[in-house]
């Protein structure tokens, strides 16, 4: 897959733009602040000289998306979203007389003993995203979990 470039137009939008690895021409894409976008295609000589500007509308847009396989990840995505059907992800507090306070994730086993996962932690104003098994939880810190509802009702009353 071909890196793309995103260069900010003041006053016009965001151009986006990579070198086709078939044909070794730049494309790329402006997206217009007002909405629209415009398919161009620069000359070799000289990148900042386009060659072909093709203006799209909304419905041109998603036909081209259609048209180059777009459709395909949309139905991946259904596809991921009925996978995921039955999981929760709720946001659990860890109380004072908690049985995990003072303990790292690893020590309290949470996942092998309740199926949940622990994504996220926040303490105060800061968040602990994907904390490892070395992350010591405190009494006040809020979990973010994900499993299925039993999993997470498993985990609750380790948190009182």
């Amino acid at each position: 897959m071909a890196d793309v470039d995103e260069t900010r137009l003041p006053g016009i939008g965001t151009r986006y733009d990579f070198v086709s690895e078939e044909s070794g021409d730049r494309l790329g894409v402006i997206t217009r602040y007002g909405g629209g976008r415009e398919l161009v295609v620069y000359d070799r000589a000289d990148p900042d000289r386009c060659r072909v500007s093709v203006p799209l509308s909304g419905g041109d847009a998603q036909t081209m998306i259609d048209l180059l396989g777009g459709s395909q990840v949309s139905r991946h995505l259904d596809d991921l979203q009925a996978q995921m059907e039955g999981l929760v992800l709720e946001w659990l507090d860890v109380g004072e007389a908690a049985e995990v306070a003072g303990r790292s994730l690893g020590e309290s086993q949470i996942h092998s003993r309740t199926g949940a996962y622990v994504v996220a932690v926040g303490r105060g104003d800061d968040a602990y995203p994907a904390p490892n098994a070395e992350f010591v939880l405190k009494e006040g810190d809020r979990l973010v979990a994900l499993g299925t509802h039993e999993a997470v009702a498993a985990l609750a009353p380790m948190l009182d």
